[in-house]
Order: C-alpha cells, then sequence, then structure tokens
C-alpha cells in the first residue's frame, strides 16, 4: 500500500516531547497528604518532609527499616508530563540513597517501571546527604504517581531521601470503548489532502484485553485499512480489492508491531501516509474512519474481529482532536453499538511478579478451590502448593513442558495427575481454575471446557519442581480474590522477593535481536536464537558460516563445485548457491535461464524480439559480486542472414542490450561502451570494410558477431532487444553466456606497517548492537594492537597481547570486558598467516584464532547493549601511537565490509601497500611434489615436477588407451643442447656422465587384459625396466641393469589385477634395494590392502626379451593414470602439451577422468628386496645415455631404440647450467624432464657418451 510510518512506545507514560519549556519544579508545593510511603521511622521523618532543600521535620524520610521493600510515593493530582527526577539525602545526617528504582502510574495501582537506554532501570543517586543529583528523562512520562524503591544506600547510614520532579502540566482527551461501541469520524464531503504531503493518524490506548480492533477504514472497490491488536501485538492489514475471478477480496498483513500491549499501560501508535507512494489506493478514496471497532460502517465484513475494549487518548487526525469533536457531539457513534464515553474507566488489578529463584508468596487457607491467572516465557515452573486436610497428602499446581499439571503426592507415590493445555509459555494471559467437587478434582485452562482434566490413577513420585518465573493476579481461594495491596503492607500472608502491583515481564523477541531470519525464542531472563537453514550462526545468527567468495574457498583447498557464497559475510545480502571452477584463475560462474543458442525467423506482425534473461543470484548478490571481483565477463554471440545488427555506420541500431544500469547499450561484446561497434569493427576485420559488424553487411550468407562484454558497470545483460527479425528471408540466432568473473579484491587486500608508530584510518566503525571483524595477520613481532576505536567511554580493541594470546577487548557501558585466546605455546609471530574472528552481539562476545579452542563472554544481565564510538578506527596501530602492530593484516573486514588496506596505505608514511610471502602458510595446498611459488596478491603451484596437474596439482592426468594408441617420450642429449641454446631445455637435459643411483616410478591403471605390458624404459645398453601383467593377472616387474647379466623378475601376490578396477603401482629402487608396492581398490565397503613385490628369477637370452616382443604385440587396452618417471611425467606431457614436449603419440589420445582417485589405505604395507650383488657395480651408468620411456598398448613394430651412437673415452668435467627457471607450469616448458632427482656429478668419470 506504500509508505507507512507504524510505531509504538512501550513505556505507558511515555509521549511527545513539549514544544514549548516543561521543567518547573513539582512536587515542592504540594501537601503533605500527596506524599505515602511503605514506613516511616517517626512522626518527624514521615514522607511529608521528602522535599528537594528542605530542612522540615528530620530532614527528609526515613523508613523503619532500612530494605529493598521500601519506597516513596508521590501524587502530582492529575497526569502531568515529566520531564527530570532530583534526588537528595536526608538534611544532617548520613543517610541517603546511592541507587534506586523510577516507578510511575495513572491510578496508584498497576505501576510500571521506567527504563532508561538499553532497558538499564536503575538509576545512580547520591554518595552525600547534601548533594542534589538531577536525571533528565531520556523521554518525558505522562502520569499522576511517582514512586522511588531505594536499592542501596550509605552502609554507614539508612535509607534517607527527598526527591524533586520536574515538568509541567499535560492536557488530555480520552474515550473508553466497552467492547461494543466505535466511534464513527465523517469527512464531508471527501478527504482534503494535507498540504505537507502526508497525513498522520495518531492516538495512544491502553486495555487489558489482548484483542481488538483499533482504526478501520473502508474505501472504493472493497479496499480497506485495519488496525488491530492480536494476541498483544499491533497488526496492521490491508485490503487491496476484490477481482473478477475471486469474490473474496485480497488481504494480507503488512506490519506487525510491538509485544505485550495489554498491560494496562498507554501506548502511543501512528499510521502515516507519505505523498507519492500508493497509499491513496485506500487512504484517499474514503469518507470515513472509524475507531474502536468496525461496526460503525454497518455490515462487518470481518466477524471474527472483536471491537476494542479500553480508552483512547488524544485521538488526531491530521491535528484534528476526534475525541474533542465527538464530545462536542459533531460525531455520533451508532445506536445500538455500546457506549462511548469520555472518561478512563480503569478495572482495579494487581498483579504480582515472580522474578527470581528465591521469590515466594505464602497465603493462609488454601484449599483445592483455587483459580489465578499468570503469564510467562517459561515452560516449567511451579504455580502453587498446599498440604490437604486430613494428611491427604501434598498438591501441587505447576507448569510443565508449556503444559498445566496437578498432582497429588503421598508418601512418595503420586495419587492423582491431571494435565491439559498445551504452549502456555507464550507470555499470554492465561486462566487456571482447580475445583473438587463430590470427591472430583477437576482442572480446567482458559476457560474452555474442551481443556479440562480429571484424575488419573496413581504412581510413584517423579521430577522435582522449577521455580515459577512470571506474573500472577486474579488470586482467589474459595471465590474470594487475595488483597495482594494487603499482602505488600505485610498485613496478610508473607512473601519474599516478589513485586507487587508491577508485572515485569519483559518480551525480548520484540524487537527481535536475532538476525537473518533466525527465529527467536526465549525464557524470563533470556532469549535464545534458532539459526538452522539460515546460513549464519552464533548467539543472534550474525556470523556466516559460508566464505564470500570462490578464491576463499579455493584456497581452503576445495576442488571445483557448488558452493554457497556470502559476498558480504554478516551483511544483509542472502547466501547463494554458484559454480566455482577452480582452475588457476578461479573462476565463479552465474547462470540465467537461457544460455543455449536462441534461433529467431522472419514472422509476419512481429517486429521485435525480446529476451529477458533471470539470473540465479538477485540483482543486490549480483551488484556486490562484480564489484568485489577483479574481472566479469559474458559473451554475447549474434549468427545472422540478412538481419542486420547495429546498423552501423550511421543508423540507429536494430539490436540492443540492457545491463544492470537499465540503459540501452548499441555496443556488441569484443567492443567498448559507446562505440556502438561489434568486436570485429574495433579490430578493423570486418568481412565489409564499410560497416562495422559482421551482421550489418546484410548478406545472405551466415554470418556471426561475437565477443566478450568485459565492462563491470554494465554487466550482467539482463535483457536482449533483436530488431531486425520481420523481412522475408532473415534468419537470426543468439546466445548470452553466463557470467563469469575471476579474482577477489577482497580476499588478498593487505596492507604492511614496518613502523610501531604507523597506522591506518578509516571512519568510525558503527556496530551498536552487532560487530563482528575478521581478518588474518603475520608477524614476527611479539606483540601489537590490530585495531582500535574509541568513544567517550566505549571502546573496542583487537591485539596481540604476547606471542600465544590474542585478546578482544570492548566496553559498552558495562566497564571493560577481555576474551582471550590462548594458543598453548604455539607461537603466533612465526611469520605465517593466522585468521582472527571476533564478534561481539547483545548476548555474548567471542574470539576465534585460526583452528584454537574459542572463548566466549557472556553479556551482563539487563546491562547497556549498544556500543557507542565516536573516533576514527585506527588500524595497526592506537591514536596514542603507541604499542602498534609490526607485520601484515590481510582482507580486514567488519560487519562484512571489507576495508581497503591497500588504498590507504599508498598515502600513508610507515605502511606498504600489499604484503608478499603467501607460501609459508598456503605451500600446503600444492599437492603430489607441486612447488609453491609467489605472487603478488596470492600464489601458485607449479606443477612441472608432478604427474598431476589443476590450480593444486591435485587432478590425475588418465587416459584410456585403445588399439594402435602409444605414447613415447624421448630426453634430450647434450649434443642437441650444443646446438640449441634455448635455456628451456638446458634445465631438462640429461648429461652422459650423470649415474643414476635410483629410480622412481609411479603409476595407476585399470584394464581387464592379461597378459599385457603396461610401461617399458629402456637404454642403449638394452638395459630396461618392464611392467606387465602375466596372463593370471599378477603384477610383475622385470630389471635387467647390466647387458651381460639376466633380468630380474619380481612377482607381487595380489591376485587378478585385471579384474577393471583402479590400481596404484609404486616402484623405487636405491642402490641394489628395490621397493615394490602395490595398491589395489577393492569393491566397495571393503577395506583397501598393499601387497609388497616377491622374487622369481628366470633367464632371457637374445636382443630383446621374447615375453616382451610377445606382450607387445598383444598390446594393452585399459587406462593409464599420473605416469611418473622420476621427475618426468610422460604421459602429462603427451595429453597436456604435445606440441612443446619431447613425446610421440600414435594413435588417438584423449584425456579421460578413468583413473579417478579412489581411497588409499593410509598404513599400506612395504617391503624392500635386495638386488644381486653382481648387478650393482659402483661408479656405473646403471640407466645412462639416452632414455626412452615408451607406454604401450599396442606397437605393431617396436623399435625400442633408434639410433647409433659412439662411445670415446676421455675425461669430461661436466659443468650444471645455473640461474634457469623454467615458467611456472607454463605451456612452453610445462616440466622439468631430468630423469631423477638423485643424480650425483662424477668428478672421475672415464666415459661419455654422445
Amino acid at each position: 500500500i506504500g509508505s507507512i510510518s507504524l510505531f509504538t512506545v512501550y513505556a505507558p507514560q511515555l509521549g511527545v516531547l513539549s514544544l514549548y519549556s516543561c521543567d518547573s519544579p513539582l512536587v515542592s508545593n504540594l501537601p503533605q497528604s500527596s506524599f505515602r510511603s511503605s514506613t516511616q521511622l517517626s512522626g518527624s521523618h514521615g514522607p511529608g518532609f521528602a522535599k528537594v532543600n528542605r530542612r522540615d521535620g528530620a530532614g527528609g524520610w526515613a523508613p523503619v527499616e532500612s530494605n529493598r521493600y521500601q519506597w516513596l510515593e508521590v501524587d502530582l493530582g492529575e497526569r502531568t508530563e515529566i520531564t527530570a527526577v532530583a534526588t537528595q539525602g536526608r538534611y544532617g545526617s548520613s543517610d541517603w540513597v546511592s541507587s534506586f528504582l523510577l516507578m510511575f502510574s495513572d491510578t496508584g495501582r498497576n505501576w510500571r517501571q521506567y527504563r532508561q537506554e538499553d532497558s538499564i532501570g536503575v538509576f545512580a543517586g547520591n554518595s552525600n546527604a547534601d548533594s542534589v543529583v538531577q536525571f533528565k528523562l531520556q523521554e518525558p512520562v505522562f502520569a499522576r504517581f511517582m514512586r522511588l524503591l531505594p536499592l542501596d544506600w550509605n552502609p554507614n547510614g539508612r535509607i534517607g531521601l527527598r526527591l524533586e520532579a520536574y515538568g509541567c502540566p499535560y492536557k488530555s482527551d480520552v474515550a473508553s470503548f466497552d467492547g461494543s461501541g466505535c466511534l464513527l469520524y465523517s469527512f464531508s464531503p471527501k478527504p482534503t489532502p494535507n498540504p505537507a504531503g502526508k497525513d498522520i493518524l495518531s492516538l495512544k490506548f491502553k486495555t487489558q484485553l489482548n484483542s481488538g480492533t483499533l482504526i478501520h477504514v473502508e474505501g472504493r472497490h472493497d479496499r480497506s485499512l485495519t488496525l488491530e491488536l492480536h494476541r498483544g501485538k499491533l497488526l496492521l492489514h490491508l485490503r487491496k480489492g476484490s477481482k473478477s475471478a475471486s469474490p473474496v477480496p485480497e488481504s494480507h498483513t503488512a506490519v506487525s508491531l510491538g509485544s505485550l500491549l495489554d498491560d494496562q499501560h498507554w501506548h502511543h501508535v501512528a499510521v502515516e501516509r507519505v505523498s507519492g507512494h500508493n497509499i491513496n489506493i485506500v487512504l484517499m478514496f474514503f469518507h470515513k474512519i472509524s475507531f474502536g471497532g468496525v461496526h460503525c460502517h454497518g455490515t462487518p465484513r470481518v466477524l471474527s474481529r472483536r471491537n476494542f475494549h479500553g480508552c483512547f487518548e488524544n485521538l488526531l487526525w491530521n491535528n484534528v482532536n476526534v475525541i474533542d469533536l465527538a464530545k462536542q457531539h459533531q460525531q455520533i457513534p451508532y445506536n445500538n453499538l455500546g457506549n462511548v464515553t469520555f472518561t478512563c474507566a480503569e478495572p482495579v488489578s494487581v498483579p504480582v511478579t515472580f522474578a527470581g529463584a528465591q521469590s515466594f508468596l505464602r497465603l493462609p487457607g488454601a484449599t483445592v478451590d483455587i483459580s489465578l491467572q499468570f503469564r510467562t516465557w517459561n515452560k516449567a515452573g511451579l504455580l502453587l502448593t498446599f498440604d490437604l486436610q486430613q494428611q491427604a497428602g501434598s498438591l501441587w499446581l505447576f507448569l510443565s513442558e508449556a503444559r498445566v499439571r496437578v498432582q497429588i503426592h503421598k508418601a512418595g507415590r503420586i495419587l492423582v495427575d491431571i494435565v491439559t493445555g498445551f504452549g502456555l509459555n507464550d507470555g499470554q494471559w492465561h486462566s487456571v481454575d482447580l475445583t473438587a467437587r463430590r470427591e472430583r478434582l477437576t482442572l480446567t485452562v482458559d476457560k474452555d471446557e474442551s481443556l479440562t482434566a480429571h484424575a488419573s490413577p496413581s504412581f510413584p513420585v517423579a521430577n522435582p519442581f522449577n521455580v515459577f518465573q512470571g506474573c500472577m493476579r486474579h488470586i482467589q481461594v474459595h471465590s474470594d480474590t487475595v488483597d495482594l495491596v494487603k499482602v505488600q503492607q505485610m498485613l496478610i500472608g508473607n512473601y519474599s522477593d516478589l513485586q507487587i502491583d508491577i508485572c515485569g515481564i519483559v518480551d525480548r523477541c520484540s524487537p527481535s535481536h536475532c538476525e537473518h531470519g533466525g527465529r527467536c525464542s526465549q525464557s524470563w531472563s533470556t532469549f535464545h536464537c534458532n539459526c538452522s537453514s539460515t546460513g549464519y550462526s552464533g548467539a543472534t545468527c550474525h556470523s556466516s558460516v559460508y566464505e564470500q567468495s570462490c578464491e576463499a574457498y579455493k584456497h581452503k583447498g576445495n576442488a571445483s563445485g557448488l558452493y554457497h557464497i556470502d559476498v558480504d559475510g554478516s551483511g544483509p545480502i542472502k547466501p547463494q548457491l554458484i559454480y566455482c571452477n577452480m582452475t588457476d584463475q578461479t573462476w565463479l560462474v552465474i547462470q540465467h535461464n537461457n544460455t543455449e543458442l536462441t534461433k529467431l525467423k522472419a514472422s509476419s506482425g512481429i517486429n521485435r524480439h525480446l529476451a529477458y534473461f533471470n539470473y540465479s543470484a538477485d540483482a543486490e548478490q549480483l551488484r556486490a559480486i562484480i564489484s568485489q571481483a577483479e574481472h566479469c565477463e559474458q559473451e554475447l554471440v549474434y549468427d545472422c542472414r540478412k538481419s542486420r545488427l547495429l546498423n552501423t555506420p550511421d543508423g540507429s541500431p536494430f539490436t540492443w542490450w540492457v545491463g544492470r544500469s537499465d540503459e540501452p547499450q548499441t555496443y556488441w561484446g569484443g567492443a567498448v561502451p559507446g562505440s556502438q561497434q561489434c568486436g570485429c569493427g574495433l579490430q578493423g576485420n570486418c568481412i565489409d570494410s564499410d560497416h562495422y559488424c559482421n551482421c550489418d553487411a546484410d548478406r545472405k550468407e551466415w554470418a556471426t558477431d561475437s565477443g566478450l562484454l568485459t565492462h563491470k558497470e554494465n554487466l550482467p545483460v539482463r535483457w536482449v532487444v533483436v530488431g531486425d527479425i520481420q523481412r522475408p528471408g532473415s534468419e537470426a540466432a543468439y546466445r548470452v553466456s553466463p557470467l563469469r568473473c575471476h579474482g577477489d579484491k577482497n580476499f588478498w587486500n593487505a596492507a604492511f606497517f614496518n613502523k610501531e608508530t604507523s597506522y591506518l584510518h578509516f571512519p568510525t566503525f558503527h556496530g551498536e548492537l552487532s560487530a563482528d571483524i575478521s581478518f588474518l595477520f603475520k608477524t614476527t613481532a611479539p606483540s601489537g594492537v590490530f585495531l582500535e576505536n574509541l568513544g567517550i567511554k566505549d571502546f573496542i580493541r583487537v591485539e596481540l597481547s604476547s606471542p600465544t594470546e590474542v585478546v578482544f577487548s570492548f566496553d559498552v557501558g558495562n566497564g571493560p570486558l577481555d576474551v582471550r585466546v590462548e594458543t598453548g605455546g604455539v607461537a603466533l609471530n612465526d611469520d605465517r598467516w593466522h585468521r582472527v574472528r571476533a564478534e561481539r552481539n547483545v548476548k555474548e562476545a567471542s574470539l576465534r584464532v585460526d583452528s584454537f579452542p574459542g572463548a566466549t563472554q557472556k553479556a551482563p544481565a539487563d546491562g547497556h547493549i549498544h556500543l557507542q564510538l565516536n573516533s576514527q578506527l585506527f588500524v595497526g596501530g592506537t591514536a596514542s601511537r603507541m604499542r602498534g602492530f609490526l607485520g601484515c593484516i590481510r582482507s580486514l573486514q567488519l560487519n562484512g565490509r571489507t576495508l581497503d588496506l591497500e588504498e590507504r596505505a599508498k598515502i600513508t608514511p610507515g605502511v606498504k601497500s600489499g604484503c608478499p610471502g603467501h607460501c609459508s602458510s598456503y605451500g600446503e595446498l600444492c599437492q603430489n611434489q607441486g612447488r609453491c611459488v609467489e605472487r603478488y596478491n596470492g600464489f601458485s603451484c607449479d606443477c612441472g615436477l608432478s604427474a598431476y596437474a589443476g590450480p593444486f596439482c591435485q587432478r590425475e592426468v588418465s587416459a584410456s588407451f585403445k588399439l594402435g594408441t602409444s605414447v613415447q617420450y624421448t630426453f634430450k642429449e647434450p649434443y642437441e643442447l650444443n646446438r640449441n641454446t634455448s635455456t628451456q631445455f638446458q634445465s631438462s637435459s640429461i648429461y652422459s656422465d650423470l649415474t643414476l643411483r635410483g629410480e622412481n616410478i609411479s603409476f595407476s591403471f585399470r584394464t581387464t587384459q592379461s597378459p599385457a605390458l603396461l610401461l617399458y624404459v629402456s637404454s642403449y645398453y638394452r638395459e630396461y625396466l618392464a611392467v606387465l601383467l602375466n596372463r593370471n593377472g599378477y603384477l610383475d616387474i622385470k630389471y635387467k641393469l647390466e647387458n651381460n647379466r639376466d633380468a630380474e623378475v619380481f612377482r607381487t601376490n595380489v591376485r587378478n589385477l585385471a579384474n577393471g578396477q583402479l590400481h596404484r603401482v609404486s616402484i623405487r629402487r636405491l642402490l641394489e634395494t628395490v621397493s615394490v608396492q602395490v595398491t589395489t581398490a577393492i569393491p566397495v565397503q571393503q577395506n583397501y590392502e598393499s601387497v609388497t613385490a616377491q622374487f622369481t628369477y628366470s633367464v632371457i637370452s637374445g636382443d630383446l626379451d621374447p615375453e616382451i616382443a610377445r606382450l607387445n604385440s598383444l598390446g594393452f587396452s585399459g587406462c593409464l593414470s599420473v605416469v611418473q618417471f622420476n621427475s618426468v611425467a610422460p604421459l602429462k606431457a603427451a595429453l597436456l602439451y604435445p606440441d612443446t614436449s619431447p613425446v610421440i603419440v600414435t594413435g588417438p589420445l584423449a584425456e579421460s577422468t578413468c583413473g579417478s582417485s579412489f581411497p588409499v589405505n593410509p598404513y599400506p604395507a612395504k617391503t624392500t628386496h635386495p638386488l644381486s650383488v653382481n648387478a650393482i657395480k659402483s661408479d656405473s651408468a646403471l640407466i645412462g645415455g639416452m632414455i626412452a620411456v615408451l607406454i604401450f598398448v599396442i606397437l605393431s613394430a617396436l623399435a625400442i631404440m633408434a639410433r647409433f651412437l659412439y662411445r670415446r673415452k676421455e675425461t669430461f668435467h661436466s659443468q650444471e647450467p645455473r640461474d634457469i627457471k623454467p615458467e611456472v607450469d607454463s605451456p612452453e616448458y610445462p616440466f622439468h624432464s631430468e630423469p631423477t632427482s638423485q643424480n650425483v656429478l662424477s668428478e672421475n668419470q672415464k666415459e661419455y657418451f654422445i
């Protein structure tokens, strides 16, 4: 319905501030009869002498006993506006009050406590008997009676008090409604708009009933507005009018506000119409307003809504006093609908509050004929108990699981157990009636016969009873109402720790402190937030459980996939499920509803085609994601045949698109904003040089204009309008790709503080009710302040207090509070990144450092809750320039907003922008021999020495081999280096005088074929290593280390490795010791098993091992993955970099996922075996010269070596190339091809192979 301002004032005595001076003394001229007190020490210590700066009597009021049950009351004679209160001790004595509570009332009954900011009810009093301490009330109070309750006093004296109140007279017009009557305000002929541009309807109301209609407005076409009280809350209902398809008008609740408004105290409410916000659909098309019910309009449309029962005060429509008009009979209520009187009838009701564990009330004469009303938030609590006559046992009436229960106990057994009602801890008043008639015990809740229960059989006594915390009223014994005022005066009964004549219940869920949709529940003393399904955590559901970008997920070691992204952390933007493509550049991909190619053909009567793109993220999320990213792009494609695009060079565009700015864009992908060009026009290569788009040539042949949109201000594409499709023969197709963004400007935003006196300053941090601070730091200093923000008294600070402790300190008015996290001796000044997360809300403060156990401090009950800061925020230091931080701070966020440290550091002495050195913290993310490489903003993993690929060298590189496919890798020879001095090959060469003292070989395979040859390594000297499956599926490893010796065969004892499952093979040799390990994946839900090689021996003769030649002719069909020989990854080279690697690929070869990882036994069995002693010679080339690693599927004609080498003897001292650093995982040189990392250069080598 537009813009409506609705508000209530919870304190009954609050109102609108006067525009004139309102500070006159109110007490000093009152007669003594206007004063009352709980007790008085003597006649000269009576309450009538309690006037500020007066010395009459004993110089002030003093009670008989000094305790917290005493009070002093003043009757101002009529309702008055009270703006300030002053106190003073008793003259000439040591008696004064050091703290007190203030109560106000209209009738001298049903008091309401005055609370200051943050619901603080305690006022600080005097420190001596002479000084006057004055308190300006934050909001004025409108009341007749004022009561002061001392809480603390001079310990060396007693309670002594003089007081004064300041204010002015208060004009009030009231009307009383009996639940059937109402007032009708008519306009003649129609309402006139307020020249100020808004209309205001305001009133005050008070009632004891929790439901009733306050205002009802009927407009044209069944439109209406209704303001009603429902279960103690205000609801604003709007009805938009009936539709032709539905005879019942559509109605919805627009606003819900307030709680516990049925407390018989004044509450102020206003409905405000602001012009220009369409509220005129109701308020500008009505002639009458009904107050107190809907019946004034005739037949009620909503029969379920009851009329209001209570009082209105100062009912105003645009400053027109409706009650005053009614008094003058200018407005007359409808007949036969009840009376409306112009005095406020105050029902007599004296509530009592049971606030704590020591609260009780003892009354005489209890019998089984009792009724009472109660309200509470607790599910359990004892309502009453007494002993039955003639030793029949004891009766217990109590709440259990929010139901009322009665039990009669005797001799350890439960003789009677009755339970009824449900959900009685909702804060509403509920009645309980317990009666015994004709030996029948009956329990009734809320006068509802359906909630009546009777006695049940006996069983043993169970649980003890909880203390009741809540309010009671209308206590009746034998139909006689208990006079609680006499109880307060100690005339009947006995009590402890009670608040009589006041219901002190507080709704801690209104307003709710639970954020982000958290559901609030409460007990008497606290509230709880249920954060399930919100994506947030903490005491108030403030902190997001998700990361803010794909970059953050990547640097936690996550792979590509769908992740919830909360782009502003604890801010208002909701998390969104988004795909993260974890490559070297982490791409965030946001899909929309039409990413496919959409074809269009000429159609008569259709001039334009309009396409709207609905994204998986809403507009606010998209705006934040694009702003945070370093780069965003979206591809636009337009295929055309006789369908012009932008109509270049001089015509009006036929097609355009609309982005985030909602402005038409007349440039296409690959061009720049405002150019009215396509990518080919910008590059000068369009098919027709007279046009700036290929499609603008208007040819009959198909053409395409495509390119990337990269200007973030215009992204994403929301609309596309295609125009030139109406001509005969016109055809077109368009496609808009998903939005892709990479880079996180916030994640790496850092500053380096190199002086203890240096700091960065930012505007004041506003985190009044919820404040969260998160950042990363690294340092070598033992201590330093990370950030600090000060107020007049409040402050907030996070610091490294010692190498092993971080402290979060703050003060919100309750005194300084520290939250400390100890790391258990682990130093935080190790020059590695550490994450700190601090949060403070109305319930608690918490601190987390890395994964160490966090610390939490509960907020004091009923204390100050607002954090009020006013100075600049200092980062890396303090305002005093003491205890500054030395080191780096990164990704500093306050309530989800990242502070731009780098930009501020550029203009600040002693602080540098950015912070290198990320590998010390993130290097462990580089897996499988990947090497961490530093970058300015972050790091990368060099996978050149790894058989794996991917951003963290964790992706298996696999291929499915078919018949006719083979891969051969050849190591470079020294003489080739002499002919080609390119540095990119020098570091990959194996010099002929290198001695291979061992080799590490690993790979995974999957096959159903046996026998089969898996891997073959050979040298010029016909020394070789072969890995094969024999006909029984066993894995055999053949080693021949010298040409004149037979091969040795090692056989594993794992049966049938040709079972179609993935197996991992590792072969390691160092000198004369060989270790073979096979890790096999057993079927699902079985354990994995590791097997160690066993040895058998056979003699092989001839140039080529006959068995190997036979297996070679059979070929291999299956999967090979992550093949590695020492530091060389031949399969990776063939698949990813075939053009720049020394590989020969025969047959079809493509990357596959057939080698995906399987769980591995973390403790595989492994056995080492000695080779024959004669197989090893010291300083001899075991596998020297040129080495070929062959991965066979089938080779029609195997040529193991096709080179003729000659040997010459001379002394040669090799020189290792220096200062050669290959590019990181570069396509030009993707890996190092040294065959081993254990190469040893021999100065005494006598043979050199070329």
